[in-house]
């Protein structure tokens, strides 16, 4: 076999295509939500939706209607819940995100483990990208064009109420509909993912892009960009990797985006010490 063969080998198979195809289909909007969740400070926030859409998944099964549907509708349920209690009781958020994320996830746990299914959990919680089927593909864009969609048309507004959301209030924005538009475009883009990445791994697509496109750039649309080319350069490169190195793609990508990560801090720690030692002149 002479090195260009090996090389597009992965491209030659089915299952990689698809496994390809989906996951550039969720980078972008992912990216995008990333970039509004760093500055938003809302990383709990998405690791809470990521776990609390487990019931939602394993009720969706036992009532034969669409996974995806049971997904997201659980997601919503912990984000609108986990809103309502903080607005109406002393407990600050992150207790409240802990407590309400935490309880849904062990529900879900208790009612897998109650049922019979050929539905391997470890499918849920860290993907199954080498399995899905065009109707999966078609599925998560649909999603994530919804999701994309909002957020770019709304994202002058979405910034303005990440950054300051009394100014944002003060000058006539629809702060309520912004805020809770918002959570369902994070639980819309979980469920996106759960064929690509799954539950657990989901929360790396939607804090680290975010993180790495902040610490390198310093206006909100660079932010934008940086961030959607870095999640497909590391999706493409990670499943790519992962067929050579017999490794599970979900797991490569979050590990590749993690190195970038690290480059761009001390990136920015060097630029630091250039602006410093510049500045002390």
């Amino acid at each position: 076999m002479d090195i260009f063969t090996l090389l597009f080998e992965p491209f030659a198979f089915s299952f990689m295509q698809k496994a390809f195809i989906i996951t550039l289909v969720i980078s972008v909007p992912m990216s995008l939500m990333s970039c509004l969740v760093v500055l938003k400070g809302w990383s709990l926030m998405g690791d809470a939706v990521s776990h609390a859409v487990l019931p939602g998944i394993v009720l969706a099964y036992m009532l034969s209607i669409p996974l995806a549907i049971g997904a997201f509708l659980a997601g919503l349920f912990c984000a609108v819940a986990t809103g309502y209690i903080k607005d109406n009781s002393r407990i600050k958020e992150d207790t409240v995100l802990g407590i309400v994320f935490s309880g849904m996830f062990g529900f879900g746990i208790v009612l897998y483990v109650n049922i019979q299914t050929d539905v391997h959990l470890d499918h849920i919680l860290f993907g199954n990208m080498l399995g899905v089927n065009w109707q999966d593909i078609a599925i998560s864009a649909f999603l994530a064009i919804l999701c994309g969609g909002f957020v770019l048309a709304k994202r002058k507004d979405l910034m303005l109420h990440s950054f300051d959301g009394q100014h944002a209030q003060a000058i006539g924005l629809a702060v309520n509909t912004l805020h809770y538009g918002l959570l369902i475009a994070l639980s819309t883009i979980i469920v996106a993912s759960l064929d690509a990445i799954g539950i657990i791994l989901s929360i790396a697509l939607l804090v680290t892009p975010g993180a790495i496109a902040f610490l390198l750039t310093r206006t909100f649309s660079k932010m934008l960009v940086v961030a959607c080319i870095v999640t497909a350069l590391s999706s493409f490169l990670g499943i790519y990797i992962s067929f050579f190195i017999d490794s599970a793609p979900a797991p490569t990508i979050v590990l590749l985006l993690t190195i970038v990560f690290i480059i761009a801090f001390f990136i920015q720690q060097f630029r630091f010490k250039q602006l410093r030692s510049s500045t002390s002149r």
